[in-house]
C-alpha cells in the first residue's frame, strides 16, 4: 500500500484501538481477577410504605478479608449516606435508617439488607460495596415505591413555593416532594395538571396530557421542564408523592365549620385528615365520596373513583378541590385519619 499504512500496520493499529476503548468502557477482560458480587435478578425492588423490604446483594464467593458496605444515594446531592457496614459476622448501622435495617443472613455468602417498616423518604437507589482492599466493587438497586403523585399548592394561591418550602409543605400533607420517575408514571397514569411544581430533584416541571395553549402551547403531550431552577429564590408549586396508608380514612357529613370538623374527629379517636392521606385513601382503597369535606390544611376536597355528572362533572376518576373556603363557612362534612 504505497504511501499509506500497510495490511499489518492497520491489523496492529485496530487492535491497539479496541484494546484501548474496552479498558476505558471499564471491560471486565482488561480487570483479571475474581468478581465475587452476583449481578441481582432484579435491579428495581417493589415495596409500599410500612412493608418490609429486602434489597438482594450475593457474594459468589468470598475473599480472604473483606467488608460490605450499603450506602443510600441521594439524589441531587451528589453523596451518598452510609446506612451500615459488615464484616460478615458483625453489622453496624448509621444514621436514622442504619436503625431500621439489618442484614438479612440468609446464608454466609448473603449480604443482603433487610429495611423494616420502610418509609417515603426509603424510595430511591441503593449501592452495595464489596471492600476487599485489592479491587472494590458493587452493585447497584433500586427501591420502589407504590404510591400515588398529587399537585400541591397553598391557600395563597399558586406558585407562593420556593424549594425548601415545598419540601416542608410536601411533609406537612403526609408525602414529600415527587421524583421525575414518580411524576412520570403518575403522567402515564393520568395526570394532567398545567402548573409547574418542584421535584424533588429540584427541577420543576409539569405534566400534560392534552396539549394546550395555556399550557405551554399545542406541541405534543408529555412532561413540560422549566429546567433547573435557584432554589432559593424562584417559586412554584409542589408536586408531592405519597404511599399506602397504616390507618384508614372516613367521611363524616354534616354543615360543620374548620373548628368544629377537627371535634368532629377528636370525638370519633381521629384526626383531620391531611391531602395525603385523602389521594392515598383513594388511590390504594378505592375511597368514593361525592360530598366536599374539610381537610386538615383548610382546603375542601371529595375523591371520585367512579366519575358521574353530579360529582365534579369530570371524565376522569381523582381528587376534586373547592379550594380553601372561609374556616367559618358552615358548609362541609369532614374527611377523618385514624391509626389502625
Amino acid at each position: 500500500m504505497p504511501g499509506g499504512l500497510t495490511l499489518p500496520t492497520l491489523c496492529c493499529f485496530l487492535l491497539w484501538a479496541f484494546t484501548i476503548f474496552h479498558k476505558g468502557q471499564g471491560d471486565p477482560a482488561s480487570h483479571p481477577g475474581p468478581h465475587y458480587l452476583l449481578p441481582p435478578i432484579h435491579e428495581v425492588i417493589h415495596s409500599h410504605r410500612g412493608a418490609t423490604a429486602t434489597l438482594p446483594c450475593v457474594l459468589g464467593t468470598t475473599p480472604p478479608s473483606y467488608k460490605v458496605r450499603w450506602s443510600k444515594v441521594e439524589p441531587g446531592e451528589l453523596r451518598e449516606t452510609l446506612i451500615l457496614v459488615t464484616n460478615g459476622l458483625h453489622a453496624r448501622g448509621y444514621g436514622p435508617l442504619g436503625g431500621r435495617a439489618r442484614m438479612r443472613r440468609g446464608h454466609r455468602l448473603d449480604a443482603s439488607l433487610v429495611i423494616a417498616g420502610v418509609r417515603l423518604e426509603d424510595e430511591g437507589r441503593y449501592r452495595c460495596e464489596l471492600i476487599n482492599g485489592i479491587e472494590d466493587e458493587s452493585v447497584a438497586l433500586t427501591l420502589s415505591l407504590e404510591g400515588v403523585v398529587f399537585p400541591y399548592q397553598p391557600s395563597r394561591g399558586r406558585y407562593q413555593f420556593n424549594y425548601y418550602e415545598a419540601k416542608q409543605a410536601c411533609e406537612e400533607q403526609d408525602g414529600r416532594l415527587a421524583t421525575y420517575s414518580q411524576l412520570y408514571q403518575a403522567w402515564t397514569e393520568g395526570l394532567d395538571w398545567c402548573n409547574a411544581g418542584w421535584l424533588l430533584e429540584g427541577s420543576v416541571r409539569y405534566p400534560v396530557l392534552t396539549a394546550r395553549a395555556p399550557c405551554g402551547g399545542r406541541g405534543r403531550p408529555g412532561i413540560r421542564s422549566y429546567g433547573p431552577r435557584d432554589r432559593m429564590r424562584d417559586r412554584y408549586d409542589a408536586f408531592c408523592f405519597t404511599s399506602a396508608l397504616a390507618g384508614q380514612v372516613f367521611f363524616v357529613p354534616g354543615r360543620l365549620t374548620l373548628s368544629e370538623a377537627h371535634a368532629a374527629c377528636r370525638r370519633r379517636g381521629a384526626v383531620v385528615a391531611k391531602v395525603g392521606h385523602l389521594y392515598a385513601a383513594w388511590k390504594f382503597s378505592g375511597l368514593d365520596q361525592c360530598d366536599g369535606g374539610w381537610l386538615a390544611d383548610g382546603s375542601v376536597r371529595f375523591p371520585i373513583i367512579t366519575p358521574r355528572p353530579r360529582c365534579g362533572g369530570l371524565p376522569d376518576p381523582g381528587v376534586r378541590s373547592f379550594g380553601f373556603p372561609r374556616p367559618q363557612q358552615a358548609a362541609y362534612g369532614t374527611y377523618c385519619y385514624a391509626e389502625n
